[in-house]
């Protein structure tokens, strides 16, 4: 299940990662089935319609409030969280995003003991000020994947925001990823999911 904001749901603007990961899954031999209540299809002319849980303009806040009930409608064993945009650096935002994340997580062991999550370290932006609480963010989210993780419930850090650089892998806007910046998303969700997934048959 990939849950997050505009950057995993997709829209006629941008490129989004989601397609590209099924058939890098599906190449290699994996049978995996994308679930959540939206398919929204990942770009314009894009034929794959892949289910999730993303919500354009939403922040972690908002994207949890809704988690606990489309989480026990598709209690997937595998979550893809990409949710760190939408704020505002000067409301100093990375204390309440962490704690929201964190109940985001604890829903999700809650309701299925057997699932892995997938944590990822947003990807950068440049449109600044207003992301510029991003790296702070990102940092702080590598000792909280630590807390919650054990061997009975994993919680995997997945850094989405190693070279992904906004100059070259955004469109105008400088927050949503073009062709390029979407097969890094892809290529580094297929790294981590390779780790995690039972050897394909």
């Amino acid at each position: 299940m990939p849950v997050g904001d505009s950057i995993t749901e997709g829209s006629d603007a941008f490129v989004v990662y989601r397609s590209s990961l099924f058939q890098k899954l599906q190449s290699a031999g994996y049978s995996v089935t994308f679930v959540g209540s939206r398919k929204r299809g990942s770009f314009r002319g894009d034929a794959l319609t892949l289910n999730h849980e993303a919500y354009s303009g939403q922040n972690v806040s908002q994207i949890t409030a809704k988690f606990e009930a489309l989480y026990q409608q598709n209690p997937a064993d595998i979550l893809l969280i990409h949710a760190g945009h939408n704020q505002f650096a000067d409301q100093k935002p990375v204390p309440k995003m962490l704690e929201d994340t964190r109940s985001m997580i604890k829903m999700a062991q809650k309701i299925n003991p057997r699932v892995t999550v997938l944590l990822a370290q947003v990807i950068p932006s440049g449109k600044l000020p207003k992301y510029a609480y991003i790296p702070e963010l990102n940092g702080k989210l590598i000792p909280l994947a630590a807390k919650l993780n054990s061997p009975e419930h994993p919680v995997v850090i997945v850094n989405q925001a190693e070279g992904f650089n906004w100059e070259t892998d955004t469109i105008s806007d400088h927050v949503h990823p073009n062709k390029n910046g979407a097969e890094k998303m892809a290529a580094r969700w297929f790294e981590s999911l390779q780790k995690v997934l039972p050897n394909p048959q």
